[in-house]
């Protein structure tokens, strides 16, 4: 399966198991397992959703905004539980205007969960952890 490097970016074919003990990139040689939430920009958006054969969730939200700051503890809490199951991102819509108004986001935070390049879910408002795991689990 291809799968994007958190580090990098580079995209990477490591065999499918249902877990892994080590998987580094071929490129910049970093773990793979890396579950940070990486930051997604107008210009490394569509490499990653088209590159990505786990799906992607996508935080989109904004510094000023409450209900995201308190979201965003857990979005990292949850991106934990799939390492190279699911890659979890982070849309900055002040930085990313051009993102928010392609994919339509009137509030956020926004949650859209991308599986083979095409967004299959969406939903609006801060999420706690065990709901975020739920969504998570419903597309790996």
């Amino acid at each position: 399966m291809r799968v994007v490097c958190p580090h990098c970016k580079s995209v990477n074919n490591i065999p499918l198991l249902e877990s892994y003990k080590k998987a580094n990139c071929g490129k910049c040689k970093n773990s793979l397992l890396e579950t940070k939430p990486i930051e997604l920009t107008d210009t490394n958006f569509d490499e990653v959703i088209v590159n990505s054969d786990i799906p992607v969730i996508i935080d989109f939200w904004a510094p000023w905004c409450g209900p995201c700051k308190m979201m965003g503890p857990n979005f990292e809490k949850s991106a934990a539980k799939f390492p190279l199951k699911a890659l979890y991102t982070k849309v900055n819509t002040e930085n990313e205007q051009n993102l928010g108004a392609r994919f339509g986001i009137r509030s956020i935070p926004t949650i859209i969960v991308f599986k083979n390049g095409k967004e299959v879910h969406r939903i609006s408002g801060a999420l706690d952890e065990v709901n975020l795991n739920n969504l998570t689990s419903q597309f790996i």
